[in-house]
């Protein structure tokens, strides 16, 4: 199985007071998973040098483009299209292993392509200190 890595980096975010923890992570929860399917939505369409630019400036700086590009090709292309995904689970967290601290949501999508008929995807999305969701971590197997 091949496997794609990408770097995690922390972020900040500010939330209204008087929501519950509870509440707080499922509204985080859901812009993470929007955010991910967005930046997913490019990697589909073999755009992945805009998925580089739409990426957490961490992964920028730990991913070159150039190698992005490629290792997105020899993961991605054998796979062939996507035929569907779907979430299977999205947990929030403020620490990761081996990544500062910060606010995540580690997102595991359940998919198939033509060439593969179950796949796990992973996508960890990052609050970036001016409030936006974008991909830090994708991995798929």
């Amino acid at each position: 199985m091949r496997c794609l890595i990408a770097g995690l980096v922390a972020g900040l975010l500010c939330l209204g007071p008087g929501l519950s923890p509870a509440r707080e992570a499922g509204e985080m929860e859901a812009a993470a998973i929007a955010a991910a399917e967005e930046w997913l939505a490019l990697v589909d369409a073999g755009s992945f040098l805009k998925s580089w630019t739409q990426a957490a400036e961490y992964f920028k700086n730990a991913v070159p483009k150039d190698q992005w590009e490629q290792s997105l090709k020899a993961v991605r292309a054998p796979l062939g299209k996507l035929v569907s995904r779907e979430v299977q689970n999205a947990m929030f967290r403020k620490t990761l292993p081996g990544a500062p601290d910060g606010e995540y949501v580690v997102i595991r999508f359940l998919s198939a392509f033509e060439n593969k008929a179950f796949a796990i995807e992973t996508v960890t999305p990052m609050m970036e200190v001016d409030g936006e969701w974008r991909v830090s971590g994708y991995y798929v197997k």
